[in-house]
């Protein structure tokens, strides 16, 4: 059986290093997905409906019934008389359960997050890195072919390897300086 034909790319100005890029982002998602265990897919799945209007207006159906049931005023005799003591106990029990479940669900995100922080951060060092070996390249390039090259201290700081010891040293300096700065409460 033939291959259906591509279709075409709508944004052909986009180019094929994003669309490839794109692609994978989607792969990787999809992956970690699928990696997710049962209890974080129960976990994720409690957590989205808890925060949707469908949660909120069940509550507030659900409040406004047991309140009703429970007023004397509908010819039942109240099975949880105010102060509603029993509701104000389940009540506190789904809260237990439903912030349980975010953490599960935010802790699964914030590996996530991490992993994500650690792939820019490669990225990043990576992308430094070749910038730099070009900028080394051009100026050989440049003395090649003899074209007279402007001393730019700038420059010349750029063909430096930057050392992520040493930034991370410089942002630890600056913070804790300015962590002295502030006024102390």
């Amino acid at each position: 059986m033939p291959t259906p034909p591509a279709e075409p790319n709508p944004h052909p100005h986009l180019g094929r290093v994003l669309e490839r890029n794109m692609r994978t982002i989607l792969r990787l998602r999809k992956k970690a997905a699928r990696q997710r265990g049962v209890q974080d897919r129960i976990a994720d799945f409690i957590t989205a409906f808890s925060g949707s209007m469908q949660f909120l207006w069940l509550h507030v159906i659900w409040f406004a019934a047991w309140i009703v049931l429970n007023s004397g005023r509908v010819g039942l005799a109240p099975f949880d008389p105010f102060p509603y003591g029993l509701l104000t106990m389940t009540v506190s029990l789904e809260a237990i359960f439903l912030a349980t479940f975010v953490l599960i669900s935010q802790n699964r995100l914030s590996r996530e997050a991490d992993f994500r922080a650690d792939l820019d951060l490669h990225i990043g060092l990576l992308s430094e890195h070749e910038l730099t070996r070009s900028l080394r390249m051009l100026d050989a390039i440049q003395d090649k072919l003899g074209i007279a090259n402007n001393a730019d201290a700038e420059l010349a700081e750029l063909e430096l390897d930057t050392l992520p010891e040493d930034v991370l040293a410089e942002l630890e300096r600056l913070q804790s300086r300015a962590s002295r700065a502030l006024p102390e409460s």
